[in-house]
Parts: C-alpha cells; structure tokens; sequence
C-alpha cells in the first residue's frame, strides 16, 4: 500500500513539472523571450515605386511594390536582407 502512495505522488509530481515546462516552452514560441532583429534593405527598383504593403511568407518577408512598372512582390530572406525572388505580372 505504502508503494502504490509513493508511486502516486511521485506521478502527480511529474504531471506538475511536464505542465509547468510545457507553459514555459510554449510562452518562448510565442515571442515571451526571443530577441529582435533589426534589418536594412535597400530594394534597386524604379523612382517612383512605392511599398503598399509587408507581409511573412514562411520564413521570407513578401514586400508588395506599386509604381514604377507594373505592380509586384518581392521575397526578402530577413536573415541577410537579400531580394530572394520576384513575383509580378506581364503585360
């Protein structure tokens, strides 16, 4: 009987401490505890091209571009700053 009460405490101490790391893992993912970087492009595209709007595409950044051409996005890779791909339209 006395090793079925230890064995019972010491699960319930195990479903305390995977809960509690768990919380903890979880809040890290979540941006709780990860740094910001900060990054410089400078995008070679026509005068009077204008970005209408930044959005993530995976681990890339999809920068919408108006003005200067036909519209277009571009996919920086955040890491290095580097245009990684175009996506437009032809005319």
């Amino acid at each position: 009987m006395q090793a079925l009460k230890a064995l019972t405490i010491v699960m319930g101490v195990l479903i305390i401490g995977g809960t509690a790391v768990l919380g903890v893992v979880l809040a890290r993912r979540m941006g709780g505890g990860g740094s910001t970087a900060q990054i410089s492009v400078l995008l070679d595209e026509p005068g009077g091209t204008r970005i209408a709007g930044i959005a993530t595409a995976g681990d890339r950044l999809a920068v919408q571009l108006q003005g200067g051409g036909p519209d277009r996005v571009v996919l920086i890779d955040p890491r290095t700053g580097a245009a990684v791909g175009r996506i437009g339209l032809a005319h």
